[in-house]
């Protein structure tokens, strides 16, 4: 199999058992593919922590679960050194903390002070933990998603804009249609069920971690036109001086998406271009993916909040104005 048949049949186990939630899976994939990190928000009970507690189970990578609180301490999170007796004698180890696996579920990230939101923010970041003047690397294969419960800000510590910069896309989760709502039923009355005595045949294998990198390796060698470029230079580029396009949008935005968008962009466009069976990306792609990566790079002034003017409702108003290159 190559591997983007292993990656899509990654993407089809996990739909096997999240219902109602595909764009969430490809999105979770597709940071994954890009090697970047998700915050996704949604209300309680979008199967949030099931998808990427599905992702860890049939791929061969360790997942920790960080619930995030405000009495947690950075130590908690990166690890700290520890006095550790042996026979007689005495010394100072590191203990790693749960940042040190594969896939990292910080739930509920606004729920910690800055300085544990740094913390994380800083190993997403550098891809390292430095304690007591010792640098420990993290895993190769490494994603982060934090979660953000949308209408719960009432002890809350909101992420700062230049550390929500530091994530790839922000998703955004809804409810999932009527349809889906009564498989959803199903599947949760189905998994009541004690599982069998005597399974018929081995479980299915876990994807490796090798096939991951090898779909990086084929995205990095997706094709971007000049004219598709253009294009994505020419959004991020209408978000930091939109008077030239539209009056509205000028009265929107206050501080447009910074070089990190423009990467990014890039980088998941040719992610997804690639998971659709595509050696080149379009404008449809750009276009599929723009939402998740500006989202929450844009800064809205006092008069769009004033009315209610969303940050999808701005980017829409955007795709409308920027033309095609």
């Amino acid at each position: 199999m190559s591997a983007r048949d292993d990656i899509l049949t990654l993407q089809a186990r996990m739909g096997e058992s999240i219902v109602g939630q595909a764009r969430m899976i490809e999105r979770l994939l597709l940071g994954l593919l890009a090697d970047g990190h998700l915050l996704v928000e949604g209300l309680p009970g979008l199967a949030k922590t099931r998808a990427i507690k599905s992702l860890a189970r049939h791929l061969d990578a360790r997942l920790s679960r960080i619930q995030f609180t405000p009495d947690l301490l950075p130590a908690d999170i990166t690890g700290s050194d520890i006095y550790v007796t042996d026979a007689g004698r005495g010394d100072f180890r590191f203990q790693a903390g749960p940042i040190f696996a594969n896939l990292i579920l910080a739930d509920e990230v606004n729920r910690s002070p800055a300085k544990v939101q740094a913390a994380l923010l800083e190993a997403m970041e550098e891809r390292q933990v430095t304690v007591g003047g010792q640098t420990h690397k993290l895993e190769p294969l490494f994603l982060v998603m934090a979660t953000q419960n949308p209408i719960e800000q009432e002890g809350t510590y909101p992420l700062p804009e230049a550390q929500m910069d530091r994530f790839l896309m922000h998703v955004n989760v809804g409810y999932p249609e009527a349809s889906a709502e009564a498989e959803i039923i199903r599947l949760a009355r189905s998994e009541e069920a004690p599982p069998p005595q005597a399974a018929g045949g081995a479980p299915a294998d876990k994807l490796s971690p090798a096939s991951v990198f090898a779909a990086r390796a084929a995205i990095h060698g997706i094709a971007v036109s000049e004219p598709v470029e253009r294009y994505i230079v020419a959004l991020v580029q209408a978000t930091r001086d939109p008077g030239r396009f539209d009056d509205d949008l000028k009265r929107w935005i206050q501080v447009g998406v910074s070089p990190r968008g423009s990467i990014g962009l890039d980088k998941v466009a040719r992610a997804i271009a690639w998971l659709r069976g595509r050696g080149h990306v379009t404008p449809d792609d750009v276009q599929a993916v723009v939402h998740d990566v500006f989202r929450h790079r844009l800064i809205l002034s006092y008069e769009a909040h004033a009315a209610s003017v969303s940050a999808d409702a701005v980017i829409d108003r955007l795709l409308q104005r920027v033309a095609v290159a």
